[in-house]
């Protein structure tokens, strides 16, 4: 018995031993600095490595390279150091003995490390996990959320593990509080999920991200990434992550600040706030880097919105760095570039030496790309743009998919002396009956262009091209046809952006439309506002649909939308049956909702609003403040020209507006020197037409100093023809007036803002502003006026004139044709006869 008992204590000391070997060896791996302490330690350890180990050494490896920068990491001599196939063996061997987390994580480091992602040990990783997903045992959601992530890292966005994992998520998602988890498991899974599925994740994602404590910028990033996988712009997410950004931007790198640029502007969302803090933050370090990986993304956010100074160093370091750029590096710069608007011909001249070595290494995508780029800018050097031609050819002979071969015939359009051949129509001909309207689009634009160019140079080509064009607005009236459903059509007209379309397809697609009216949604309401507003038509049964669907569903619809759907009434100049009603909702809902809104954004509000007729008095008060205007001018520098120049005007006509419709509000006029400096700039050529018009009007009212020509009004309106006329309708002259005039590029600045320069006029002496109207002033196919034009007579009648307007399609019309009807139809409406 003695003895008995004296060998169990042996084995069991024995046993200790090991135990306490194997946890000091777990304790000694994870405490390694470096990883060839790891490697040392595998190496003399190798008969006692438990699967333990193996997966603790694998671990620590990674996280050894985690506190690297980037460019420091060792990557490929960890890979490909003799210990490391030995734990690969290793963990390939044990992997059944593993725990649930040890798979994932050991998983999860060697595709940190770059291993081949279908390795074997890769492979044999999923393949047990998958069992363990398979009968349940992998439910941890943090294991299954890093689990999901390998997959997706893998590119197995589709496979049926994923629709596994997405299950349990679904079944789960009540449950799940951590908002690090829930984003990596939405990018992971966003291929497989249904529309539903989708709504309840971002229901979910918008109550975790509304916890009060400081959230790691990285999971807002996630959910923009999801946003961007599944094609949605979702606003309410987008600035609750904007609000996360604004928050951590002191821990924002390069990479990180680049990547929120790029996923803002494929999702069509942008924050002139996160542009600005942005813009201080990296101005401030711009001489730092110096690394073409870096500073081309240094390059890509900040160019565009850079001050002269900063632009000019940003463009120098360009060009010394320009040889060692890679080809996509050349495409990001390139693409900077035109944004920019920057035709700097050094650095332009160096980049086209640089990609005569990397054209072989874009894909034909890429290719069009850079020729869209090359083309903007003006590139000049035609051997490139022979390669260029040559490569694009290439692939399209070769091309299969249509949105590719339509963008390859886009593309070639654009290169100079590119003749249309049989390869080109042939090629465009196969794919015709597949293509969606944007390919559509694409097509036809360069058909258009090569029929234009051949008539004048090669015209026998010029007959191929009008038939296959034929055939294109035939396909595309088919198509249309066929819609059946409204989602999908919206989806489609938002890529297409062409003349083509508007000319041939735009009343056919708003015949289809209201086909398909029973099927507008509070959800599609704002696409389809999109749609009539790009292509201006006027169509009451839709409007009145988008209205009613509007005040049904108003706590639904974002606020930032609903400023679309006004815009769309208010530019049409539309009133619905419930117009008074629409206005109201709305406008009640942007109040209680301004904090929705960005600086400018409220300024475009107020000026769509203010077309309309309704100035919200918390709105104008809000805006035509001190500190808010300070902060929009702050704002404004960091916004594309072509915004700012928007708002800058839509500020002034919003503060005409004011001070015209509502002096109750007090509000002074500021913008004469913006004016003043705005007419100065401008053309002031006097077109053809109105000196034909001005001839006749001084031929009816007897003289030339009765009739003045682009007239400056108070509050800057430019009116084309001003006349003054008696009680007894006789012409009075501008001399007679008394009216001091300034002439700047042929407009006459006659009075000032005050009106100090003309007097009142005597009872029944009229003052007549006399307009042509050409076809912009009217909805397309319409007789409509459209809001701009109608404030515009609103204004001037305000100002004291009689505001008598010459629609085109009456001047040009054939009962006009001689100058003579044309001198009595003046006559007649300026001394307003029936």
């Amino acid at each position: 018995m003695l003895c008995l008992r004296r060998v169990c204590l042996l084995t069991l000391r024995g046993h200790q031993a090991r135990t306490l070997s194997r946890d000091l060896l777990s304790s000694q791996i994870s405490s390694c600095t470096h990883e060839d302490e790891v490697f040392s330690l595998v190496g003399r350890n190798k008969a006692r490595l438990s699967e333990k180990h193996v997966g603790i050494a694998l671990n620590t490896l990674w996280q050894l390279q985690k506190k690297k920068p980037h460019l420091s990491r060792t990557n490929d001599y960890i890979r490909n150091h003799s210990q490391f196939l030995t734990l690969c063996i290793l963990a390939e061997n044990k992997v059944e003995r593993m725990e649930d987390e040890a798979i994932v994580d050991t998983l999860y480091s060697i595709l940190r490390l770059n291993v081949e992602d279908h390795s074997s040990l890769a492979e044999v990783l999923v393949t047990e996990a998958w069992k363990r997903v398979e009968r349940q045992v992998l439910l941890s959601l943090p294991a299954l959320s890093k689990f999901a992530l390998c997959l997706y890292k893998q590119r197995r966005h589709s496979s049926p593990v994923i629709g596994k994992v997405a299950h349990i998520v679904d079944t789960k998602l009540d449950s799940i509080q951590d908002i690090r988890v829930l984003s990596v498991l939405m990018i992971s899974i966003s291929d497989v999920i249904s529309q539903s599925f989708q709504d309840r994740l971002l229901l979910k994602a918008g109550q975790l991200l509304e916890v009060k404590d400081e959230l790691h910028f990285n999971y807002a990033k996630r959910m923009l990434q999801f946003l961007q996988s599944v094609k949605l712009r979702n606003h309410p997410l987008l600035e609750k992550c904007n609000e996360i950004f604004l928050k951590s931007v002191s821990r924002l790198d390069i990479h990180s600040i680049n990547l929120i640029f790029g996923l803002y502007e494929q999702l069509g969302f942008d924050s002139a706030e996160f542009r600005l803090v942005a813009k201080q933050l990296l101005s401030e370090t711009v001489d730092d880097y110096n690394d073409p990986e870096v500073f081309s993304k240094l390059f890509s956010v900040l160019g565009p919105m850079a001050e002269s100074k900063v632009r000019d160093r940003l463009l120098v370091t360009a060009a010394h760095l320009a040889e060692e750029f890679s080809y996509y590096q050349v495409l990001v710069i390139l693409k900077a570039m035109q944004k920019m608007k920057c035709r700097h011909s050094h650095l332009l001249e160096k980049l086209a030496s640089v990609l005569h070595t990397h054209l072989d290494s874009y894909h034909v995508l890429q290719l069009v790309k850079l020729t869209q780029y090359l083309v903007a800018l003006h590139c000049q050097d035609l051997e490139l743009l022979a390669k260029l031609k040559m490569l694009l050819f290439g692939f399209l002979k070769s091309s299969v998919v249509p949105a590719e071969t339509a963008a390859i015939i886009r593309a070639l359009a654009m290169l100079p002396s590119v003749q249309v051949d049989e390869v080109i129509i042939n090629k465009a001909a196969t794919v015709l009956p597949q293509c969606r309207l944007h390919h559509l689009s694409c097509i036809a634009t360069a058909l258009v262009k090569w029929n234009h160019y051949d008539q004048l140079h090669w015209q026998n080509s010029s007959e191929l091209c009008a038939k296959l064009l034929q055939r294109v607005n035939d396909c595309g009236v088919q198509r249309l046809q066929k819609a059946n459903n409204l989602n999908l059509l919206l989806e489609e007209l938002t890529h297409v952006n062409a003349e083509w379309f508007e000319e041939v397809l735009s009343e056919e697609t708003v015949a289809v439309c209201q086909r398909l009216i029973d099927q507008i949604t509070w959800a599609n309401v704002l696409q389809l506002s999109f749609f009539l507003m790009k292509t201006n038509l006027h169509c009451p049964s839709l409007l009145d649909r988008i209205a009613t669907v509007t005040v049904e569903n108003i706590n639904k619809i974002h606020p930032f939308e609903i400023y679309f759907i006004l815009f769309l009434f208010s530019a049409l100049n539309y009133d619905p049956p419930a117009s008074e009603e629409l206005f109201a909702i709305c406008i009640q809902h942007l109040t209680s909702n301004l904090s929705c809104f960005e600086t400018h954004h409220l300024v475009l509000l107020g000026h769509v609003l203010a077309v309309a007729g309704y100035f919200p008095p918390l709105l104008i008060t809000r805006i035509f403040n001190v500190s808010f205007l300070s902060k929009l001018y702050s704002q404004l520098e960091v916004l594309p020209d072509t915004l700012k120049q928007r708002v800058r005007f839509c500020l002034m006509k919003l503060n005409r507006a004011v001070c015209l419709e509502c002096p109750e509000f007090h509000i002074p006029w500021f913008h004469e020197r913006y004016c003043q400096r705005v007419f100065r700039n401008s053309n002031g050529r006097i077109s053809p037409l109105r000196q034909h018009m001005h001839r006749i009007l001084t031929e009816i009212l007897g003289g030339s100093h009765y009739a003045r020509m682009s007239v400056l009004t108070p509050y800057y309106y430019e009116i084309d023809f001003e006349c003054v006329l008696d009680e007894n309708k006789t012409s009075v002259s501008s001399m007679a007036q008394k009216i001091p005039a300034e002439d700047v590029n042929g407009i006459h600045l006659s009075h000032d803002v005050k009106d100090e320069g003309r007097k009142a006029l005597p009872p029944g002496v009229q003052r007549i502003a006399l307009e042509f109207l050409d076809s912009k002033a009217f909805s397309k196919y319409s007789r409509h006026l459209k809001g701009e034009t109608a404030v515009r007579k609103r204004h001037l009648e305000m100002l004291g004139y009689r505001v008598v307007q010459i629609p085109h399609f009456e001047w040009n019309s054939m009962v006009l044709s001689t100058e003579g009807e044309q001198a009595e139809y003046l006559r007649r409406h300026l001394y307003g006869i029936q």
